[in-house]
């Protein structure tokens, strides 16, 4: 008899320490960096204390812990919806949320915990076909800063009545269909063309403004080398001498050597009449 009544003994000490193990196990828990935690008790249902980071007692069985993750996280999105003008438009948007983490109970009883794909692909897809059909297609392009912000001034307040935050919302790419895209590149192309022809007719014009003070310049020095002319003899005296030395120096530079009359080089200066006036003889 007392070997049964230890062999009673140890069980009952063992089902002891399994509780105690089990319970021990199961009443702590970790939140960690950037997340925080709801508790669902199986009698009351979502308590609305909301958990900070650390470690944390439940009651097992009874209770169990939601976690969330609080930090911002980036959704992609793009759509093809129609511009007021009726052009196709391919927009990708950028969306950075995160939930209100003092309304987590409420968030966990409407929404559950995957919030994010309840909630925003509806929304997002909606703000982006509504603003979009605002603009034409030629101030989608122009005015992207603008459509971003109303982009955002939207989604921010549909975003808020599910109690989720956006930190940010950013234009990710922008592209329209083929023919807009082509009329886009044409009108480029003829802007360029148009250039093109206004500076060629600026071109044109100081071109013919160069020649007529060029050709002012030449009759000028052409009156001037006449009144020299006709004033002073000896100015076509000087004339030769000075075409003498370019030649002289020109030769004297060459690598070949070259033989020629003084009078083909104007090199011929004791014959030159070197009277300034013609009233001496």
């Amino acid at each position: 008899m007392s070997g049964v009544g230890a062999a009673s003994a140890l069980i009952k000490l063992g089902v002891v320490a399994g509780l105690g193990v089990y319970g021990l196990a199961n009443s702590l828990y970790n939140v960690d960096g950037g997340h925080r935690a709801i508790v669902f008790n199986r009698l009351v249902g979502v308590k609305d204390k909301v958990y900070p980071e650390g470690t944390h007692l439940i009651i097992p069985w009874f209770e169990r812990p939601v976690i969330y993750d609080v930090r911002a996280r980036p959704h992609l999105v793009e759509i093809t919806s129609g511009s007021h003008d009726l052009q196709t438009v391919n927009i990708g948007l950028r969306v950075l949320t995160r939930p209100v983490a003092d309304q987590l109970p409420t968030i966990y009883r409407t929404l559950g915990e995957n919030y994010n794909e309840r909630v925003l692909p509806s929304i997002i897809y909606e703000t982006l076909k509504a603003v979009v059909a605002q603009y034409n297609a030629t101030q989608l392009i122009t005015q992207r800063e603008a459509v971003s912000r109303e982009i955002r001034k939207i989604l921010t307040q549909r975003a808020a009545s599910f109690n989720i935050d956006l930190d940010d919302v950013s234009i990710t790419s922008l592209t329209f269909g083929t023919e807009f895209t082509a009329a886009i590149e044409a009108k480029q192309v003829a802007a360029q063309e148009a250039e093109r022809a206004k500076f060629l007719v600026e071109k044109a014009e100081q071109d013919k403004r160069s020649a007529i003070i060029r050709a002012q310049g030449e009759a000028k020095s052409a009156m001037l080398i006449g009144n020299a002319i006709a004033n002073n003899p000896a100015f076509i005296t000087l004339r030769k001498i000075e075409a003498a030395r370019e030649i002289s120096r020109s030769i004297s530079k060459a690598a070949n050597k070259v033989f020629l009359s003084s009078d083909d080089l104007l090199l011929n200066l004791q014959q030159l009449n070197l009277e300034s006036t013609p009233g001496k003889r």
